[in-house]
């Protein structure tokens, strides 16, 4: 039997994922990263048959040149891969309100791909160039294109929850609103959860965390998606690793006429120089931080900050989930490795029947799943996410309907 593969891209504003599934058992076989894209250091590490390879550019390699790479050096030297993609998945961050689930890239979702670049302006323009390549070095694939978006996770979430409260005409002429992030993740880690605790997807009520460099949490009402606590932007919500997460908005005024920063200043304060980083005052890497949580003071600072912020955000999700709540989920890297983090936050929700194993819970990483709650209390679970599985699975679907 000739095998059938399904090839997964996700560009985004410095770096290229890729990745080859098996799509009758949808097993892994080729995966790989481009990463410093536009630096000196840009590069490609890929795993084949389990071997890692490397390319080195010494150049500032573009998008462009990386994806021509990626498909006419590394997968045509895997001759019989190439020749048996039968359907190429692209994650796209942002499709406005206008796409609500993944689907056929046609011209139409080109431009809507392109109307929404001002709420990704970093990553829709990667996910273009992504596209753009796979239907040029794929032309037999044109129609076998798939956008899986990151927002449409959120698009079940109902008006009174994406709302701003500001003026109703800017919703409606500028589509100022909450869209949310990580949908992918969330979606997958929902899908597993259901499986796990042995419920229906429409009879799943959970609240996911997603924690990593960037972090969100949402809250999944009948398996779906209720609220979530990224925004109009991805700057919104928790705590990250360089992000602000949740501010008085009039801190902007202060910092623009008292302390006289530029607006540019102020947004790469904002997204680039806060969260983690910024209480630290050391690292946006949590594995760091952790370590020293004991031994220095800012360390801890920065944790506390970070644990009472996701600790208030799932009980305020708790009158979301229709008078029962079948369980917590935690992913992402911080979410799946970090044994401290979670204990934190954990000791917060006891009131909400939360309890954790202390010793289940620093056993649970390094892409393990399991449970950490302890006998007769709401179940906890560590469920490593696969966005590119995901993205894959989606891809096969849409395909097989055509």
């Amino acid at each position: 039997m000739i095998n059938k593969y399904t090839l997964v891209l996700n560009c985004g504003s410095s770096s290229i994922k890729f990745a080859i599934f098996n799509i009758e058992n949808e097993e892994k076989i080729l995966w790989g990263l481009a990463e410093c894209l536009y630096l000196q250091e840009a590069q490609i590490k890929w795993h084949s048959n389990n071997i890692e390879k490397k390319i080195f550019f010494k150049h500032k390699a573009t998008h462009i040149e990386v994806m021509d790479v990626i498909i006419n050096t590394i997968l045509k030297n895997n001759l019989k891969i190439y020749k048996n993609i039968i359907a190429i998945g692209h994650r796209v961050v942002h499709g406005g309100e206008k796409i609500t689930h993944s689907t056929v890239i046609t011209k139409k979702v080109i431009e809507t791909i392109k109307e929404s670049i001002h709420l990704a302006p970093l990553h829709n323009p990667a996910h273009l160039i992504g596209i753009k390549s796979a239907i040029k070095n794929f032309p037999q694939l044109s129609q076998r294109n798939i956008a899986v978006f990151d927002t449409a996770f959120h698009q079940t979430i109902p008006e009174h929850s994406f709302l701003y409260a500001l003026p109703y005409k800017l919703y409606k002429k500028h589509g100022i609103r909450r869209y949310g992030a990580h949908g992918i993740s969330h979606q997958y880690v929902t899908y597993q959860a259901a499986s796990i605790l042995n419920k229906s997807l429409k009879n799943l009520n959970i609240i996911t965390c997603h924690l990593g460099n960037g972090c969100s949490i949402a809250a999944i009402c009948n398996g779906k998606c209720v609220d979530t606590s990224m925004g109009f932007t991805s700057l919104e919500g928790l705590v990250m690793g360089t992000r602000s997460g949740d501010i008085d908005p009039a801190i902007i005024f202060f910092l623009y006429n008292q302390l006289n920063m530029k607006i540019d200043d102020i947004k790469e304060l904002l997204t680039k120089k806060s969260g983690l980083f910024g209480l630290s005052e050391i690292t946006s890497d949590c594995r760091y931080i952790e370590k020293n949580y004991k031994k220095d003071i800012a360390s801890q600072r920065a944790i506390n900050v970070f644990c009472h912020r996701l600790s208030k955000y799932i009980a305020s999700y708790i009158p979301l989930m229709n008078n029962h709540l079948d369980g917590l989920i935690f992913t992402g890297g911080i979410g799946e490795n970090s044994s401290l983090i979670r204990q934190l936050t954990i000791e917060k929700l006891s009131l909400l029947n939360f309890n954790i194993d202390n010793v289940l819970n620093s056993i649970i990483k390094h892409g393990k799943s399991g449970s950490i709650n302890t006998i007769n209390t709401r179940p906890i679970l560590i469920i490593p996410t696969n966005e590119e599985l995901m993205i894959a699975k989606d891809t096969i679907s849409l395909i097989n309907k055509i």
